[in-house]
């Protein structure tokens, strides 16, 4: 199986897992200039964007830790188009989260990062 295939396989399963959740997907692959973000949804009042990492184990650090800065600012900004353009409230609370997927075990990391990229999980 091709790696974009498994990726979409895993965003699948992601959506699965925040709709079990009670999450309401918006948008999945949304796409700007700046930017790709795998999921957008809506928890509660809060406007969840998602990163969706997939690794066969836990080796290397897993893929929770596989979410390089550059990555991050790019989601940020992507959010903040994603915001502009759907004309969201500026005091509508903003999350950035990571689902890893290693092998069948799923591990969501809410508030990963925060709006200025920044990670409490290290750079």
């Amino acid at each position: 199986m091709n790696k974009r295939k498994i990726g979409k396989e895993k965003e699948e399963l992601a959506c699965a897992f925040f709709q079990k959740k009670g999450y309401e997907i918006l948008a999945v692959n949304y796409t700007c200039r700046t930017a790709e973000i795998d999921i957008i949804a809506r928890d509660s009042g809060c406007l969840v964007f998602a990163e969706v990492k997939y690794r066969k184990d836990g080796r290397c650090g897993g893929s929770r830790y596989a979410v390089p800065p550059r990555k991050r600012q790019r989601i940020v900004q992507g959010a903040v188009y994603y915001m502009y353009r759907e004309k969201t409230a500026p005091d509508t609370p903003v999350r950035f989260d990571v689902v890893a997927i290693e092998g069948e075990r799923i591990f969501h990391f809410k508030n990963a990062f925060d709006a200025m990229g920044q990670s409490p999980m290290g750079s």
